[in-house]
């Protein structure tokens, strides 16, 4: 439903999409990326513009912490799979079984591969990461109904070193008209490059995760940069009624 089943097919699309970003200057290397996850058509570009940043450090990072809002299952605070690996067109990816294994012992914590089966806002980073890094570790986390300060202090056991990066997935505003939708997601964007830790769910479906991310320790000493926000009636469809996606990174 969101990228192409045929792994050949799906691989050639993610790197015509990497190679024809232009690279952007972010000083130093990012530790955060905040990228959409709607259907390649629609976010894939703007995904691109920040997971072609991560080439230089392809080698360096050997884990992922992809933390992204859930859709489909209602939970209160935080999700993360009993499983072992997930799975995409272009292979498997093994789950760091230690760090899930430390989460489950927070009380704000929920193992559910129910939550997780269907959810689209992790599946879609999968392949990105896969043709950008070499071999790596996932923490999957959704974020359910949480309190910014609970998110954070996941984000803050998991941050690592240089070896891992963050990943939060998030689109922003949701059906308005692409005039509305420009002024609007303008105005998350400089909450976002101000570190706002107030962002709504009409302004980022995953601004709880957002808000979890400013509120860490880990993100006090991070500049964010934005590098490409734009809306579905800039990349496919018309602009009656428009899904805005913004892409940034903390360095």
């Amino acid at each position: 439903m969101f990228y192409p089943g045929n792994a050949a097919k799906l691989r050639e699309q993610v790197v015509s999409m990497l190679a024809d970003q232009v690279a952007a200057t972010v000083p130093g290397e990012p530790k955060v990326l905040i990228v959409p996850h709607a259907g390649y058509v629609y976010s894939g570009s703007v995904a691109a513009s920040a997971y072609r940043l991560l080439t230089t450090m392809r080698e360096r990072i050997t884990r992922v912490v992809l933390v992204g809002p859930a859709h489909r299952v209602y939970f209160r605070g935080m999700a993360i799979p009993a499983a072992s690996g997930f799975n995409s067109p272009l292979g498997e990816i093994t789950l760091d079984t230690s760090a899930l294994s430390l989460l489950s012992t927070s009380a704000d914590v929920v193992v559910s591969d129910q939550a997780h089966a269907q959810e689209h806002s992790l599946e879609v980073q999968l392949p990105f990461l896969q043709s950008v890094l070499e071999d790596f570790t996932l923490v999957p986390v959704l974020v359910g109904e949480c309190s910014a300060d609970r998110v954070a202090a996941v984000l803050d056991l998991l941050w690592g070193g240089p070896e891992t990066l963050i990943v939060i997935s998030s689109d922003l505003s949701h059906f308005h008209s692409y005039e509305v939708a420009q002024r609007l997601d303008a105005d998350t964007s400089e909450s976002i490059r101000t570190k706002s830790r107030n962002l709504t769910g009409e302004e980022a479906c995953g601004a709880a995760a957002i808000n979890g991310l400013m509120a860490s320790h880990g993100a006090e000493s991070l500049v964010v940069h934005t590098l490409d926000v734009r809306n579905s009636g800039d990349t496919a469809g018309d602009r009656a009624r428009v899904v805005g996606y913004g892409a940034y990174a903390l360095a």
